[in-house]
C-alpha cells in the first residue's frame, strides 16, 4: 500500500511554522503501557517506560507517527530488509515493525548505553528475542562492527531532533549509514519544538535527498508540528 502523493501545501512545512516553542509532553512515572497503534497490530505492543536513565525512556509522539506509518504502508515490503532503529529509547518503532511487519532478518534497535537495559527489557517483554536485538550506537562515533557487518538498508529514526548540540553528531551518523549502504532509505520523523530544529532540517537538505512522506494521518499530526521524511543518498 503506497501513501498518497505529497502535497506542496506550504502550511505543512516545518519551515513555515511560527517561532513559538512547542511544549514537551508531560513526564510519566515508570511503568508499563501497551498500544496496538489504532488497530494496526493484532497483538498490542508492550513497553516499559522509565525516565531514570534519560528522556529516551518515555514514548514520544514522533515514534507513534513513524510506527503507524511503517505498519500501515510497509507491512509487506520489508521482508528482506536489514532494519536499524536509531535513538530507539525503549524501542517503540523497531519493535512495532518486528511484531507487525513481514521481516525475515532480525532488526537492530540502538541507543546509548544508558538505554541498553530498557531496550533489552522491552524485547523480552514482547517475546521478540528472535526478531530483534539491542546494540549500543553513539552518534558521531565510528559505526560499531556489528552495524557495519549488518549493513542496514532501512533506518528508522523518530524524535531524534531534540538536543541542538547533538545535531552534528546525528547528521554524521546518518551520513555514515548512507555511505555504508548508498541504496538505504532513512525514515525520519520529528516534532518541531524549537527554532534550531529548522537548522537541522536545512543542513539535512544540503547533505541528503530529503522527501516528505504523506500518509492518511498527515492532516492530524502536521497540526501538532510533526513531520515525516525519507533521507536518501543524493
Amino acid at each position: 500500500m503506497l501513501p498518497p502523493a505529497p502535497s506542496p501545501s506550504p502550511e505543512f512545512s516545518p519551515l513555515a511554522i511560527g517561532e513559538d516553542l512547542s511544549p514537551l509532553p508531560a513526564y510519566k512515572s515508570a511503568g508499563n503501557t501497551s498500544t496496538d497503534f489504532s488497530g494496526l497490530l493484532a497483538e498490542p505492543l508492550k513497553l516499559h517506560e522509565d525516565l531514570s536513565s534519560g528522556c529516551g525512556g518515555q514514548t514520544w509522539p514522533a515514534g507513534m507517527v513513524l510506527a503507524k506509518h511503517m505498519l500501515r504502508y510497509h507491512r509487506d515490503d520489508l521482508r528482506e530488509s536489514r532494519i536499524l532503529e536509531l535513538g530507539a529509547g525503549g524501542g517503540l518503532v523497531g519493535l512495532a515493525v518486528a511484531r507487525g511487519c513481514a521481516v525475515e532478518n532480525p532488526l537492530i534497535i540502538t541507543d546509548q548505553v544508558e538505554m541498553y537495559a530498557l531496550m533489552k527489557h522491552n524485547i523480552n517483554l514482547n517475546h521478540l528475542e528472535s526478531q530483534a536485538k539491542a546494540e549500543i550506537l553513539n552518534w558521531g562515533e565510528p559505526l560499531p562492527q556489528e552495524i557495519t557487518a549488518f549493513k542496514p538498508d532501512v533506518i528508522l529514526a523518530a524524535d531524534c531532533v531534540y538536543f541542538e548540540p547533538a545535531f552534528p553528531l546525528l547528521l554524521a551518523t546518518l551520513s555514515d549509514l548512507l555511505k555504508l549502504c548508498p541504496s538505504a532509505t532513512i525514515y525520519f520523523c520529528f516534532k518541531k519544538r524549537r527554532r534550531a530544529d529548522m537548522q537541522f532540517l536545512k543542513k539535512a537538505q544540503k547533505m541528503f535527498k530529503v522527501t516528505e512522506i504523506v500518509d492518511e494521518d498527515r492532516p492530524m499530526f502536521s497540526r501538532e508540528g510533526l513531520f515525516l521524511y525519507t533521507f536518501q543518498t543524493v
